[in-house]
């Protein structure tokens, strides 16, 4: 069995995780962010001394791959590159809308067999970065950003209940006015979720390029450009 260290920086929170045989054996997260510079560097020391001290093989990196934040991102990839370089290890991205479906699945917080499930991460104002998968975490519809309105989803609420979660879900709940919409708060992407998805990718040696590899943003980053309020010209 493999001995996995997850990086999971995508949003506000900051978490890292090792698993090994199936099991999460170590874990921190703060939840007070964002802080990822100074956050993620000291919980994957803390992370990598556990590893040592049980004398163990560190196998693979699993980071969550996006989309999310943009820095936050960066942060992760980068650190995890980092450790794959310096320890010999393979490197592992996870999708970060399917790492927010892990508890809602784990805890079976899905009553509905035909239920569809859309995990949601705030992008702004009313936008969204979304998809929909069912159950088995199949891909109905692809990733995607959305700006919400009563009518972004109905085609799939007409038909079966759909849960919205994550930090996007918050402000969909006074929009989304239909029957077979469920909304399931304070869910995160943790690093512990990631190891049921990490172990799949790293026994099917779906493994990414540690040279080349780069997170999914979805949208380029746009810098913001001071505004010269007072009109100088120079």
């Amino acid at each position: 069995m493999a001995t996995i260290l997850h990086i999971e920086t995508s949003t506000e929170v900051c978490s890292v995780a090792v698993s090994q045989d199936g099991l999460c054996v170590f874990e921190r997260e703060d939840r007070e962010g964002p802080n990822h510079a100074v956050k993620s560097g000291v919980f994957i020391d803390e992370a990598l001394s556990f590893i040592d001290s049980q004398l163990l093989t560190l196998d693979a990196v699993a980071v969550s791959g996006g989309p999310g934040s943009y820095t936050g991102l960066r942060i992760g990839v980068s650190t995890a590159k980092g450790v794959c370089f310096g320890r010999d290890a393979r490197l592992i991205s996870v999708p970060t809308l399917e790492v927010l479906c892990v508890p809602i699945l784990l805890q079976e917080k899905v009553k509905e067999d035909d239920a569809l499930l859309c995990p949601m991460l705030d992008a702004r104002r009313m936008e969204v970065y979304a998809a929909l998968f069912d159950r088995s975490l199949r891909e109905v519809r692809p990733t995607q950003a959305d700006i919400v309105d009563g009518d972004t989803y109905k085609a799939f609420l007409d038909e079966r209940p759909v849960y919205f979660f994550g930090n996007g879900a918050a402000k969909c709940k006074a929009v989304i006015d239909h029957p077979n919409a469920r909304f399931i708060d304070d869910v995160v992407p943790l690093a512990r979720w990631m190891f049921p998805l990490a172990e799949r990718r790293f026994f099917a040696e779906k493994f990414k390029d540690v040279a080349y590899f780069e997170p999914f943003y979805l949208k380029d980053f746009v810098a913001k450009t001071s505004k010269n309020l007072l009109n100088i010209e120079h």
